[in-house]
């Protein structure tokens, strides 16, 4: 994927639909002064009208986060754009061949967990590609990519209330940053971006994370097509197992200069 320029200026002010002002009660010492806090509302994903996904999401790059979300389904969208009605809250997706009889039923997720209600592990498993990418990375690299990260997550910074995902070339330059309460959401909007450059597949570019590793984020970051998967926290036994699987390395515990490689270390040079 080619180098581009920053979707997100490190410095950038936070936007104003991404936070909103509320009172809050200061202790010890009982002052009431204005605070900052992340949006959060319902996003309504359609295809040909019909309604098939509401998520929790901090408002802004909604198209993005319906295709990303989409992709991450196994559902081939075309574009994305508000409804033809403009109704709040609501994004309209084209997909060529969709067949809505082969939808048992709705998706419904969470800004806390991205697979809630689907009951088992078949029902969220995904036709994805072993990553046969042959992408080498620095250690080095590696290890700084989360505070880059952080530098340009303003939102975060404003109300320590979001989570990121940003999308990185070999060499550990920022292409793309995107904020959400939802670390599914994030990830999301981040290979919808994508999508919508003509940068998928992934294989020559790094996904870096804020949080933990769960085996929903590897299962997207497989779909599309990235090798490389960085995070400041832990992943989960399914994430590791995922990533061994379809042949994704996996950084966790990316703090501080170390760093911990789950699966295909090979990837990481030293």
């Amino acid at each position: 994927m080619a180098t581009r320029a920053r979707h997100y200026p490190y410095g950038m002010k936070t936007p104003p639909y991404a936070a909103g002002r509320v009172e809050v009660v200061r202790l010890p010492g009982g002052n009431t002064e204005p605070d900052e806090v992340a949006v959060e509302e319902p996003l309504e994903i359609r295809i040909g009208g019909t309604p098939i996904a509401v998520t929790m999401r901090t408002p802004g790059h909604d198209e993005e986060l319906a295709l990303g979300f989409l992709l991450s389904e196994g559902i081939r969208p075309v574009a994305a754009a508000p409804p033809d009605d403009l109704a709040a809250n609501t994004i309209e997706v084209d997909a060529d061949g969709f067949d809505a009889a082969r939808l048992q039923r709705n998706f419904y997720t969470t800004s806390s967990c991205g697979v809630c209600g689907k009951g088992a592990l078949e029902a969220v498993a995904v036709e994805a590609p072993r990553v046969e990418s042959e992408l080498r990375v620095p250690a080095k690299t590696v290890a700084a990519l989360p505070e880059r990260l952080r530098a340009a997550q303003p939102t975060f910074a404003s109300t320590g209330g979001l989570h990121a995902t940003g999308l990185f070339d070999a060499n550990g330059e920022l292409l793309c940053v995107r904020e959400d309460v939802g670390r599914h959401n994030a990830m999301d909007k981040v290979i919808g971006w994508a999508f919508r450059e003509g940068g998928l597949p992934l294989d020559g570019s790094v996904l870096c994370v804020s949080g933990r590793l769960s085996f929903e984020l590897v299962q997207k970051a497989a779909v599309a097509g990235c090798p490389v998967v960085v995070a400041v926290g832990a992943p989960s036994t399914l994430a590791v197992e995922l990533a061994r699987d379809r042949g994704v390395t996996l950084c966790g515990f990316v703090r501080d200069g170390r760093l911990n490689v789950y699966s295909e270390p090979w990837r990481i040079t030293t």
